[in-house]
């Protein structure tokens, strides 16, 4: 399991409690939302940094570099992982 399925785990566990205690494989599931969210990270991080600057030194492209992989981390875990349990009740409640 990467980092990334490894959060999402730790994330399920606090904020899902009950829809984690349904996972019959949480291993295998979070290995697999860990290698889609990496996946979806590595492209929307390329596309965010884009090409190379003209003139760009190196410690310019890395923090380039770097600033477009956080938010494409952002981005990501955002989409992909659901709202926390109780935010799902409020949302659900017409009385809310």
């Amino acid at each position: 399991m990467n980092q990334y399925g490894s959060q999402a785990k730790r994330y399920w566990q606090k904020n899902l409690p009950r829809q984690y205690g349904q996972i019959e494989d949480p291993v295998a599931f979070f290995g697999e939302m860990g290698e889609a969210m990496a996946e979806q990270i590595d492209e929307l991080s390329r596309q965010i940094a884009g090409p190379d600057q003209p003139g760009e030194g190196y410690l310019g492209k890395l923090g380039r570099l770097q600033m477009a992989r956080v938010e494409a981390e952002t981005e990501v875990m955002r989409e992909l992982l659901p709202q926390p349990e109780d935010a799902q009740q409020v949302e659900g409640d017409p009385a809310a």
